[in-house]
């Protein structure tokens, strides 16, 4: 047996940003009953873990101002609407890392806060990385500080159980490597 659906009344955008909107939205649920939901639509992002060798892990360090501080975490980023995740995935390492992945292993996809967020994460494994191209246009957003290295996949699994590693997607994108 299936839910009744969700019938929109009214969406109403109280925000648009750069990377995301905010909706108000007057709706019935499936259980019948009237509320507002607020939603913050995002248009999706990948994330990445390039992997040079089957036992390392490129980690960038990445100032977050909403969180005031520098982050170890796997690279990421939004998709441009419309964007297929794959041309995003191959995109986004070569802005954030500075290497080209020769292949991508789409390892999952997860809804980091379906509460109030739409977002879906899509995870690629980055294999056969190589250097990019010399007419590359691609580079780092202007809001970006970003600091790759490369980690032994044992030292970042030390440093999610030690509490060093703080970021969800990166504690989630280590799991799925299994």
């Amino acid at each position: 047996m299936t839910a009744p659906a969700t019938i929109v009344h009214e969406r109403r955008e109280v925000y648009r940003g750069r990377v995301f909107t905010l909706s108000a939205d007057r709706v019935t649920l499936p259980s019948g009953h009237t509320s507002v939901m607020d939603v913050v639509r995002h248009p999706g992002s990948v994330v990445l873990l390039p992997m040079p060798a089957p036992d390392q892990l490129v980690l960038i360090r990445q100032y977050r101002y909403a969180v005031d501080r520098f982050i170890w975490e796997v690279p990421a980023g939004s998709l441009d609407p419309g964007e297929d995740p794959r041309a995003g995935a191959a995109r986004e390492c070569e802005e954030e890392i500075g290497l080209v992945p020769g292949c991508l292993e789409q390892l999952g996809a997860l809804l980091p806060t379906p509460g109030f967020c739409d977002e879906l994460m899509t995870f690629y494994r980055c294999t056969e990385l190589t250097a990019p191209a010399p007419d590359s246009t691609a580079h780092q957003d202007e809001d970006e500080v970003i600091e790759p290295r490369t980690f032994p996949l044992a030292e970042v699994r030390r440093m999610i159980a030690s509490g060093e590693i703080v970021d969800m997607k990166t504690v989630a994108g280590v799991a799925l490597l299994g």
